[in-house]
């Protein structure tokens, strides 16, 4: 299993099924890599609390708002007419890597976060139901737990 965040995240993104849930979860209002992380955070048994779940909504929220989520919306606007304008669909290729670094930020600005957390072989490890939306669906986050639990060591 990748110990770093966004190894991690692209090895389980990979998996069957992942991206379909991830995919799902984002239109119900998840922060995808919100979920990532907290599938990160379970899969190393690292203990969750409300205070932990908070301090990475707090780092992920204003990250995500402020820059991914306009990236991702000028990607998206820009479907159909790339579909007609060669130098339109170039333009929203750069979008969409500026949308992938700027992901790749998030995760490693969550796993800064996440840097002096230890485990807690007793404590809860709840991470995807705390941080997915409310609610969420259920076989989506069911799919990221299996899909996690099963990635290489």
């Amino acid at each position: 299993m990748p110990t770093d965040l966004w190894r991690f995240a692209e090895a389980l993104y990979q998996r069957p099924g992942v991206e379909a849930a991830c995919l799902l979860l984002q239109t119900q209002g998840a922060d995808v890599c919100l979920l990532l992380c907290a599938a990160w955070l379970e899969r190393r048994q690292i203990a969750c609390s409300n205070e932990r779940t908070e301090a990475l909504r707090a780092v992920a929220q204003p990250w995500q708002q402020q820059v991914v989520m306009p990236l991702r919306h000028l990607r998206q606007s820009w479907r159909e007419p790339a579909q007609r304008d060669n130098a339109l669909a170039q333009l929203r290729d750069q979008i969409k890597q500026l949308e992938l670094a700027a992901e790749r930020e998030q995760l490693e600005r969550l796993a800064a976060c996440t840097q002096d957390w230890s485990n807690g072989a007793d404590a809860p490890l709840n991470w995807l139901e705390r941080l997915a939306p409310q609610p969420g669906n259920r076989d989506a986050l069911h799919a990221l737990h299996i899909a996690a639990a099963h990635l290489s060591a």
